[in-house]
């Protein structure tokens, strides 16, 4: 099945085009792109094509684009537009091309009653990679931040923390208007929408997308098994995503039975008498919950020595281009054969 249709329509030629040239470099939506700077354009091309998702300049509206066969219309807006177009939903046309589409992605899942009919999603099987490991301090979020953004480069890749303490807000110096946790109520609300939901909290990162994660531990532990497997279950089928980057920690009762769904897991590890014993005892509880197939998915992985003590919203972009950052690049060699 071919995809639906986003069209974008803007008089500014540079605006359109770069706007186009960020769409496509994101690996995750659900639509083909098209771009027009002129009117007459987007009304030839859409009167032979139907237009699922219109994204057009205040500037450009006209009464032979109302009456062309189109899903959903949003204004691009610059601040004012003529009392006509009040009723449609806009958005600010003069921000960040991330929160353009977050926002159009919110509009255009607000009055979808169904996913399944009205997305086609073209993509390989999904799989999912886990980080985990029962030790604290092994540079796991580090590792997993830059595992996900350099398979980001190839593939759509989403990265989830599902730690009760992530500290992320604290270390990119701001705050998400929505999290994880939201994504979580939408999950046990049985939102139909979930998938956009979804879509107009992602934030990303050298082309590596994310939730924000939680704020509230008790988000993590309340969250029952049924709610993750959902949660996981929608990306897989629903989305375009290729990898799920897992960031797993210990806050999860039921972590055998997320981490029997990963098709690997990289287990951080230290060399000390305390850490080897921590290890042994997490093995010795998965035989003992009968779950012998989570220890030949695991990769025991000795990172190298990485220390930042000052927090930066750099941080994280920085991490490819590290020590980290060439220890995971060769070790996904290795793994290519």
């Amino acid at each position: 099945m071919k995809k639906n249709i986003f069209a974008v329509c803007d008089l500014e030629v540079e605006y359109a085009l770069n706007f186009m040239d960020y769409l496509n470099q994101k690996k995750n939506i659900p639509f083909e792109i098209q771009a027009f700077t002129t009117v007459e354009n987007l009304i030839t091309y859409g009167k032979h094509t139907h237009i699922e998702l219109l994204l057009i300049s205040g500037r450009a509206m006209c009464k032979e684009i109302r009456e062309l066969d189109i899903g959903k219309v949003i204004i691009l807006s610059e601040g004012v537009h003529p009392p006509e177009l009040d009723q449609y939903p806009s958005v600010y046309k003069y921000q960040s091309s991330s929160d353009v589409l977050r926002e159009v992605m919110a509009c255009y899942g607000a009055e979808k009653k169904t996913m399944s009919d009205q997305l086609a999603v073209l993509k390989k099987t999904t799989e999912i990679l886990g980080v985990f490991s029962p030790l604290g301090r092994c540079l796991k979020t580090s590792f997993a931040l830059t595992l996900g953004q350099i398979l980001a480069k190839d593939k759509a890749v989403l990265y989830l923390n599902l730690e009760e303490y992530s500290g992320f807000e604290e270390l990119m110096g701001r705050g998400f208007d929505h999290n994880l946790s939201d994504l979580l109520y939408y999950v046990r609300q049985d939102n139909q929408n979930l998938l956009y939901k979804m879509n107009s909290m992602i934030q990303t990162v050298n082309n590596l997308d994310y939730i924000p994660p939680v704020q509230m531990p008790a988000d993590i532990r309340t969250t029952a098994w049924q709610d993750w497997e959902r949660l996981l279950q929608m990306i897989m089928l629903d989305s375009s995503y290729e990898v799920i980057v897992l960031d797993i920690g210990c806050g999860i009762d039921e972590n055998f039975q997320l981490l029997d769904l990963c098709k690997k897991i990289y287990m951080p590890v230290l060399s000390d008498a305390v850490s080897q014993c921590k290890i042994a005892q997490f093995e010795n509880q998965v035989r003992i919950w009968d779950y012998p197939q989570i220890l030949e998915k695991i990769q025991k992985i000795s990172l190298p020595f990485h220390m930042v003590t000052e927090p930066s919203p750099s941080y994280i972009e920085q991490l490819p281009w590290s020590e980290l950052g060439d220890y995971v690049r060769n070790l996904l060699r290795k793994e290519k054969g």
